[in-house]
This record gives C-alpha cells, sequence and structure tokens, in this order.
C-alpha cells in the first residue's frame, strides 16, 4: 500500500492510503483515522460509506467525526465510493452512475462487469487489507453511511450481520428499486432483470433477513430528495413487519448535506461504541 497523506488530529492520527483491489481492477483510496487508543491494543472499528459523487475525503473533512471518535476509541474508516482510474469506464454525463456512483453493488453488466464489484470490495479485500495493517479487533467492525451509502451500509449489514456487527445511517436509499436513482443504477449495473435487484435492496433484504442489531437510521425532513428518492417509510414498514429493531429519527428542518451529518454524527458513533 501507498501513503498518500498522514496529518495529527485529536491526539490521534489520520491518513490516506491507496491500496490495490483485484475485485475492482485498480487501485483505491481510503481514509483512516487512528484514535490515541490503538497504542493499547486493538480497538472497534466504523466502515463509513459516502453518497453519490463523494470520494474518501468528503467523511473525513466534513462530518467531525475524529473528535468523538477520539473520545471513543474508534477507528474510522472510509473508502472511496468507486473505482477510479483512466480504463474504469465511466458515464460522464451522469454524476449518479460510474465513477462516484458504484452502489456498492457488483455489476454483472458490460463494460461496468470489470471494474464495479464494490460490494465484495468492501466486505471482503477492504476488510481483510484494515484488519491485516492496523490494529483493528475483527470481532467489533460496524458500518455507517450517507444517501447511497446508507443504501450501501444497511444492504452490508443484513447480508454480513457477523461481519457488521452495527448498523447507522443518514438519509438512505432503503427501496433503490423503486426510486429513480436506484433503477437507473441497477439497470445499468445489473440489467432490467428487476429479481436480481432484490439483493441490492434493503427493503426486499429485511423481509427475509432481518438482523438482531438496532439500527440507527436520521432523516432530515427539509431533505429535498425525501419523496423521491429516499422513501424511509417503505423501510420501516418492512422491518415492523419482519421483526427489525429500528429507529428511524425524522429530525426538523435538516437536510441532504454533510452539516445534517455533522450535526449527529456522535449520536451515531456513540451507537456503535455502545454495541461494540
Amino acid at each position: 500500500m501507498t501513503l498518500i497523506s498522514q496529518n495529527k488530529m485529536f491526539g490521534g492520527t489520520q491518513f490516506v492510503y491507496l491500496h490495490r483491489s483485484d475485485a475492482c481492477d485498480c487501485d483505491m483510496r481510503v481514509a483512516v483515522y487512528l484514535p490515541p487508543q490503538v497504542k493499547d491494543g486493538p480497538c472497534p472499528t466504523v466502515v463509513w460509506l459516502s453518497g453519490l459523487t463523494c470520494t474518501e475525503d468528503n467523511f473525513t473533512v466534513k462530518a467531525g467525526a475524529q473528535r468523538m471518535a477520539a473520545e471513543l476509541g474508534l477507528i474510522l474508516i472510509a473508502p472511496d465510493t468507486s473505482p477510479r482510474g483512466e480504463t474504469v469506464p465511466d458515464d460522464k454525463g451522469s454524476y449518479d452512475f460510474g465513477k462516484g456512483a458504484g452502489f456498492y453493488l457488483d455489476a454483472t453488466r458490460q463494460p461496468w462487469a470489470k471494474n464495479y464489484h464494490m460490494q465484495t470490495y468492501i466486505r471482503d479485500e477492504l476488510t481483510a487489507w484494515m484488519c491485516e495493517n492496523f490494529p483493528i479487533d475483527p470481532d467489533r467492525i460496524g458500518i455507517s453511511g450517507h444517501s447511497m451509502g446508507g443504501h450501501g451500509a444497511i444492504t452490508l449489514h443484513l447480508k454480513n450481520p457477523d461481519l457488521f456487527k452495527t448498523c447507522s445511517a443518514f438519509a438512505p436509499i432503503t427501496s433503490p428499486s423503486r426510486v429513480p436513482w436506484g433503477q437507473k443504477a441497477f439497470k445499468g449495473y445489473l440489467g432490467d432483470d428487476e429479481k436480481k435487484w432484490a439483493v441490492y435492496d434493503a427493503t426486499c433484504l429485511v423481509k427475509e433477513n432481518p438482523s438482531k442489531a438496532h439500527i440507527l437510521i436520521d432523516q432530515g425532513t427539509d431533505d429535498n430528495f425525501l419523496e423521491d428518492q429516499l422513501k424511509p417509510e417503505l423501510f420501516k414498514s418492512a422491518c415492523e413487519k419482519a421483526g427489525q429493531s429500528l429507529a428511524l429519527r425524522m429530525l426538523d428542518g435538516y437536510d441532504h448535506s454533510y452539516f445534517f451529518i455533522a450535526s449527529f454524527i456522535e449520536d451515531h458513533l456513540r451507537h456503535h461504541a455502545d454495541s461494540l
């Protein structure tokens, strides 16, 4: 792996690395925050998945999570949102498909199938890489994210509850099969067969695979994507029917931005720390 940057903060250290992904057939960037407690031994970890158009920088620069991570002794891992590089296919006319929009799935449709294997990358390669290179307790890993990343966090948790033991999300796309963002991504990456979409749709997954964890979701009521793209009420209903423990907090006046995330990131990190 290649170290790109290193900065001291809140008694810990913020790193950005470049490492090879065979699943995505390219080098992937990932940000890592190590709290001061790592000097005493392995620590619990939260993997953060960002949303459309984002990179590994958005969370580490805008969320203000490091101060609370230092207090709680949490390692933070923030990967990029898609494969990158000159040989990686892209849809340059779209912000919601291609580079910056990997949707945390494994594409099966060409030309995307060669590189866009974000589910395998996060679940297998990233997890193995971070456990091999940092003082992480592999039995205490949680996952969180925002928007597209919230979709990724919930689906990866529901399919891998023994790996990602805790889960939370900000303004997640919880029913991608029924909204324009998800439909565009699923058709492009997976094809027209909607039966193949269900394994990447949290509302479908929770009906058959509820987890034992308590999922926390924060959603702003002034989010301009709420009605057309996010539809948390569909996921809430599915959780109630499946017996999935869920706290859906509808927060008055908040939008879809990182100001929203920064306002409540402490609650989410405490949610993970309490269970990990």
